[in-house]
């Protein structure tokens, strides 16, 4: 790895979640930045991170290594395109709905990605089936808007689409006639530009079955 960094510098995973939210946040606003492919296990990431955790941003001295943080950083930096509401109501419920999608959603996604070789079959069943009744629960919020609650595009799209892009991978499946609100939600943010420009060339062989035009 190089750690003699000019500029803006993501340190991401190939095909990780929280690094795709990142180089999503980053494809849509245009940023210009340098990007570096590592793994977790990587030791200079070790000596860089205290949590060894990805992704990661360094700015102007700064090392950013909590996914929300990296993205309110690079939205109030670079103002163009803005993902984060302004109005303090408006920002504090998106903050509230990222740390809900955190504890509810990622932890359950963390367990059947990152913890599949080591996982117990009931435990992984377990997350599989919450997540699962989960989304399907909450299928209304993505029904009467074109974007998570809302209008227009924000941060909450950027946070929640490379999770839903990776059910497969997790053996998560929903029900298409219950759930036709995601898929179509899912349909609009996967064709997106900058979401396809986000993805590495690991991702898009990997999921590009899920990336076509209507």
């Amino acid at each position: 790895m190089a750690l003699e960094t000019q500029g803006l510098t993501l340190f991401s995973h190939a095909d990780d979640f929280r690094s795709h939210w990142v180089r999503f946040v980053l494809a849509e606003k245009e940023i210009k930045h340098e990007l570096i492919l590592v793994d977790y296990d990587d030791e200079d990431l070790a000596s860089l991170n205290p949590y060894n955790n990805l992704p990661m941003l360094l700015d102007q001295g700064s090392k950013l290594f909590n996914t929300a943080i990296i993205t309110e950083y690079l939205d109030d930096r670079y103002r163009q395109t803005k993902l984060y509401a302004d109005a303090p109501v408006e920002r504090a419920e998106q903050r509230q709905y990222i740390w809900r999608f955190e504890q509810d959603w990622f932890r359950l996604a963390d367990i059947m990605l990152k913890h599949a070789d080591t996982l117990d079959p009931k435990q992984k069943n377990a997350a599989q089936k919450k997540l699962q009744d989960t989304l399907i629960s909450l299928t209304p919020l993505f029904q009467h808007f074109p974007f998570f609650m809302s209008e227009q595009f924000s941060i909450l799209d950027c946070m929640i689409a490379p999770m839903l892009l990776r059910l497969e991978s997790m053996g998560v499946s929903l029900p298409q006639a219950q759930c036709r609100a995601i898929y179509l939600y899912m349909q609009r943010v996967f064709n997106r530009t900058a979401f396809v420009k986000a993805m590495t060339l690991q991702e898009k062989n990997r999921y590009s079955k899920f990336i076509v035009k209507s």
